[in-house]
């Protein structure tokens, strides 16, 4: 975990998107919180880290989510040594729709 990011103000971020019940109250939470671009730059990274997991070529997701290739690589050094937060995320994400 990258210490100069845990801070008391992260924290109470972190507790209330925890405290979210339905994807209803996360558009209205991260509507407030963000902005439009904002909240589409954090989708479009969760999005090319979904196809680098699919082995997607750098071409095929730039094309498909418009992520610039420097995006991409940094999702890519996320992916493959990062805190494992993305693994964690699709690893709940398949369970739950397997269930």
């Amino acid at each position: 975990m990258n210490k100069k990011i845990k801070t008391q103000a992260v924290d109470a971020l972190f507790d209330a998107v925890l405290s979210l019940k339905d994807r209803d109250e996360c558009y209205s939470f991260f509507e407030d919180l963000c902005t439009v671009n904002e909240l589409l730059s954090l989708s479009q990274r969760f999005e090319v880290a979904a196809m680098l997991r699919e082995h997607k070529t750098y071409l095929e997701i730039a094309e498909k989510t418009g992520a610039s290739t420097a995006t991409i690589s940094r999702v890519n050094r996320s992916l493959n040594y990062g805190n494992d937060g993305y693994e964690l995320v699709f690893e709940r994400i398949l369970s739950s729709t397997n269930q």
